[in-house]
């Protein structure tokens, strides 16, 4: 499809000069899908050409198309509205086109190293609803940059350490009682999370009496003794207190299990894990170096700053008065050390737009320190999901449950499925391996779909509909295909003929070609936008085509063997671009239902 849209451009190139005289390089055209609404299949603005060309933009559409199907066979006719040339593509070049499919998108001119990190969790809870839209974007930009043809990685950094941490160590020593994931009947990240709760339940208590007592609001969030403690226990474990230290250790260790667990239900992996704890270390040496090099300094109560104002940003903190590091601290030694493992070109952090502001701090405070990766740096900023409640907040318990999310789209999905009563012949096995591949699908798709940038509202009702645009809605379609082509099979259809002998072809049959032609160009367009909603839109657009194309041409009573033959091949190319597209987003299709 790139390549006719070239080959077009360089047609009405030589029409322009042919006509008119005048050198327009086809590398200055643009050329766009015509609208749903008007007949074609790609139009030219005339507009900008009427300076360089002397004519008004009616007068060169009309020109430019009369000289199209008379000299390019790729054209079949065309229209003019006002100032858009809208051009047709032949027939034969559509079965021309159709004979291409398959082949993968092509690879840049030079393949990009590429380093995606994303997840990220805190040991101090577990993954909620806004770390799946975040798993599920890193997830899926990775894959999309594979097809695309570059190397990547997908790395997690995991914030093992701070103050967060200490808040949920500090809540467990109080309000715990020795309790454990096995005495508690639950997974060790819910366990963690109840403490860090609790923690700042009691910790609320303390501030409000403080400031009963006529202590500034500021100040007693400062003063409170709960505070005070884990500020305490955080300087304990930088010093390397063996108790704390211990406790650390034991209570990150039933956080993994919990995380981990959680990335194998929902199909998320990494090829490397950082963990803060390794690497805040490394970060406090980049500090060092700016200060000797006089490009950081230190205020009188020993805190370590960058001044960045030159860069239109601020003054930002790098280490703290006593000496404890803070997120940029380690995120500057993270940066290095994912560059001596990868050598990435680019290293795309997936993290939400609340952070924009520290993304930028990141980078401009490489570049002061001169090192060659700043540049590659580029932040996946994404919106943030509300409730219809309003914000997530987790220190007060208003997230939705990851867990408990999955648990629910699978459920939903099993009783749309069952009320469908489309599992005959599956057994009990295949069944459960369907309702999850439903539910995880309907949960993927409803947050990809939506542009990484916009903030999205999760509703709870919508995301678990199986109907519309979807993701189950394409898993069906994915599963009808295969039935028929296992039915083709059957009846002794063979797809792999050559079709350029046919002749005119059904408009739903030329429409659903062109979608098919398109997904090189999607997963180009998805890359350069780091937006699976791209990817996710064009899937649904080949369903949509696709069900018009069935309902309108039922294949098995078509009398034509050779164009029963080519319906079924078309179908097959459908099924390919369905299950390759939905495998860009994470999400599985069934064979059959």
């Amino acid at each position: 499809m790139q390549q006719l849209e070239s080959d077009l451009k360089a047609s009405l190139s030589q029409a322009i000069h042919a006509l008119f005289g005048a050198a327009v390089p086809a590398a200055q055209l643009t050329i766009q899908p015509t609208r749903k609404e008007f007949a074609g299949t790609f139009t030219l603005v005339t507009f900008p050409l009427t300076k360089a060309l002397g004519k008004g933009p009616e007068q060169i559409g009309q020109a430019l198309g009369e000289w199209l199907t008379a000299n390019d066979a790729r054209v079949s006719g065309y229209n003019v509205v006002k100032g858009f040339l809208n051009v047709e593509i032949a027939d034969a070049e559509w079965l021309r086109q159709f004979s291409l499919l398959g082949q993968q998108p092509g690879v840049a001119d030079k393949p990009q190293r590429v380093v995606v990190e994303y997840s990220s969790p805190n040991t101090n809870k577990p993954l909620h609803l806004g770390h799946l839209r975040n798993n599920f974007l890193g997830y899926s930009v990775a894959e999309i940059l594979k097809a695309t043809g570059a190397t990547v990685s997908k790395v997690n950094l995991v914030n093992d350490r701070g103050i967060h941490i200490c808040k949920s160590m500090l809540g467990y020593l109080r309000f715990g009682h020795a309790e454990t994931p096995e005495s508690a009947g639950i997974k060790g990240d819910h366990l963690i999370g109840k403490y860090y709760v609790l923690f700042e339940r009691h910790y609320r208590e303390e501030v409000a009496q403080l400031t009963a007592e006529g202590v500034d609001p500021k100040i007693a969030e400062k003063q409170a003794p709960l505070m005070q403690d884990a500020q305490q226990m955080l300087r304990q474990w930088e010093a390397g207190d063996e108790e704390v230290v211990s406790l650390w250790r034991r209570m990150n260790g039933w956080v993994y299990e919990g995380h981990n667990a959680t990335y194998a239900a929902i199909g998320v992996d990494f090829d490397k894990f950082y963990y803060e704890s390794d690497i805040y270390l490394l970060g406090k040496e980049r500090v060092e170096e700016g200060l000797q090099k006089e490009l950081f300094y230190r205020k009188d109560d020993g805190s370590a700053w960058v001044d960045l104002t030159a860069d239109g940003l601020d003054e930002k903190i790098l280490l703290r008065s006593d000496g404890t590091s803070v997120y940029i601290t380690q995120d500057l030694g993270t940066a290095e050390l994912k560059y001596q493992d990868f050598g990435y070109d680019s290293s795309i952090y997936v993290i939400a737009d609340e952070q924009n502001y520290h993304m930028q701090v990141l980078k401009a405070t490489l570049h002061k320190l001169g090192k060659p990766y700043a540049a590659g740096i580029q932040h996946l900023s994404y919106g943030m999901v509300d409730l219809p409640s309003g914000k997530m907040k987790t220190r007060e318990g208003t997230v939705v449950d990851a867990d408990e999310l999955v648990r629910e789209v699978i459920a939903a999905a099993k009783a749309a499925t069952l009320e469908k009563g489309k599992t005959e012949g599956l057994t009990e096995a295949e069944l459960e391996s369907l309702y999850e591949m439903l539910g995880l699908g309907a949960l993927k798709y409803y947050l990809l779909k939506v542009d990484p940038k916009k903030r999205m509202l999760f509703n709870p009702e919508e995301s678990v509909r199986l109907e519309g645009d979807t993701g189950p809605f394409i898993q069906y379609s994915h599963a009808r295909i295969a039935s028929i082509l296992r039915k083709a099979a059957e009846e002794g259809v063979v797809p792999d003929a050559d079709h350029t002998g046919l002749s005119e072809l059904h408009p739903t049959e030329r429409d659903l070609i062109q979608e098919l032609a398109g997904y090189s160009k999607v997963v180009a367009e998805a890359a350069r936008t780091q937006s699976p909603a791209v990817v996710a839109q064009y899937a649904y657009d080949v369903a949509k085509a696709y069900n018009r194309f069935y309902t309108e041409l039922p294949i098995f009573v078509e009398p034509d063997p050779a164009r029963k033959a080519f319906r079924v091949a078309l179908s097959a190319q459908t099924a390919q671009a369905i299950k390759a597209s939905m495998a860009l987003l994470g999400i599985n299709v069934p064979e059959r239902m």
